[in-house]
């Protein structure tokens, strides 16, 4: 008899399942997919870590979390610098002082600001939608260019039909800081993130090729407790209705040539072109294999946002009030299963960056163990 059945092994089933082991607890970690680390399963091709399901950089100001991470494998000093794409124009994000030179000639922090607060008062009312709320913010030269395709491409709506409250700020730098985060610490696992799973799942029992929902009662004989990380709406057989979310394919490709966009991101933020952004893998490490050598070929993913229905991969909830008055229905059916955990992006709900989700688990087990 396992103390712990934990369903699916990314971030916050192989911390959860970890942090059990440490505690003296038997745990049997169970997951649908034929590898583990979830969503940040990461495989390596020519040499190159590739993010198999999106783009994952850690970031924090969680010297805990941070640590904590840390004690599993190195993580290098990547920092985030995303290029947009608008129609052949280059520009800087998060939008800085290289953006607004570039877009309107400006020199100073003082004629950028000026430029700005010139612009947003084209919105002199209550923002009504995405779009309002976004140029009361930055204005409509930044808008037109830089948010409003990629936004529609990544929710598959017009922005005059998305809620004001999606963009809450905008971050807005005077200076000529090309990092994407306010985080003090950010990187990426040497190696990857499957390693930094395998490290914290070491010496833990894990089947993989288990589809829970398909074989509960004979998994949850198994156990006192299950950690669950799966949908919640699936977990309860989608009896109150589906649950939305926006779903991402990818398309991979292996080019024969060491440089394809010389950034590990770029954003295409018009709407014309059908993918939102290229990640271009190698960049992530700096374009060097273990050994250190430069890496001759690479490996780039064209993202397109789309539409989840049932059988897709859910990625982003549509945190919208109709999804989180369904969510909280939900809910009060999970609180009432005893001997259940409902953790993680797809358990809660919630988008979770990677930092929240390690320390979301770490509470959890605390709560759990102490």
């Amino acid at each position: 008899m396992y103390d712990y059945l934990v369903v699916g092994s990314g971030l916050y089933g192989a911390v959860f399942a970890h942090e059990a082991k440490m505690h003296g607890k038997n745990v049997l970690v169970v997951d649908k997919r034929s590898n583990i680390a979830g969503n940040i399963y990461t495989e390596n091709i020519e040499g190159i870590n590739v993010h198999k399901y999106g783009a994952h950089i850690f970031h924090t100001n969680n010297k805990m979390v941070w640590d904590y991470v840390n004690r599993f494998v190195e993580f290098n000093r990547f920092t985030n610098s995303p290029i947009a794409n608008y129609k052949g124009e280059l520009y800087s994000l998060p939008f800085n002082m290289y953006t607004f030179n570039k877009m309107w000639g400006v020199v100073t922090p003082e004629e950028a600001a000026a430029k700005i607060e010139e612009q947003r008062k084209e919105i002199s009312s209550e923002p009504r939608n995405l779009e309002e709320q976004a140029i009361s913010l930055v204005g409509r030269d930044i808008y037109e260019k830089l948010i409003k395709g990629y936004t529609e491409k990544q929710w598959g709506r017009d922005c005059k039909d998305l809620p004001s409250f999606i963009i809450k700020r905008l971050p807005v730098r005077l200076t000529f800081d090309n990092n994407y985060f306010n985080a003090l610490y950010q990187g990426i696992p040497i190696g990857g993130y499957t390693k930094l799973i395998a490290n914290m799942l070491e010496g833990i029992e894990v089947r993989l090729n288990i589809d829970y929902l398909e074989n509960k009662a004979e998994l949850d004989a198994l156990a006192n407790k299950v950690v669950y990380t799966g949908p919640i709406d699936a977990y309860f057989d989608y009896k109150l209705g589906y649950l939305e979310y926006r779903s991402v394919r990818f398309e991979n490709e292996i080019l024969d040539q060491p440089n394809f966009q010389g950034n590990a991101a770029v954003n295409y933020t018009d709407r014309e072109t059908p993918w939102t952004r290229i990640i271009e893998h190698k960049w992530f490490e700096f374009g060097k294999d273990e050994s250190g050598n430069d890496i001759p070929k690479t490996i780039i993913s064209r993202e397109y946002s789309s539409e989840w229905k049932p059988g897709d991969e859910p990625y982003y909830p549509v945190n919208d009030e109709k999804n989180g008055n369904l969510y909280e229905k939900y809910k009060k059916l999970a609180d009432a299963e005893e001997n259940v955990i409902f953790g993680g992006r797809l358990g809660e709900y919630k988008y979770y960056d990677m930092d929240a989700t390690v320390n979301a688990a770490l509470n959890k087990c605390k709560e759990c163990f102490e």
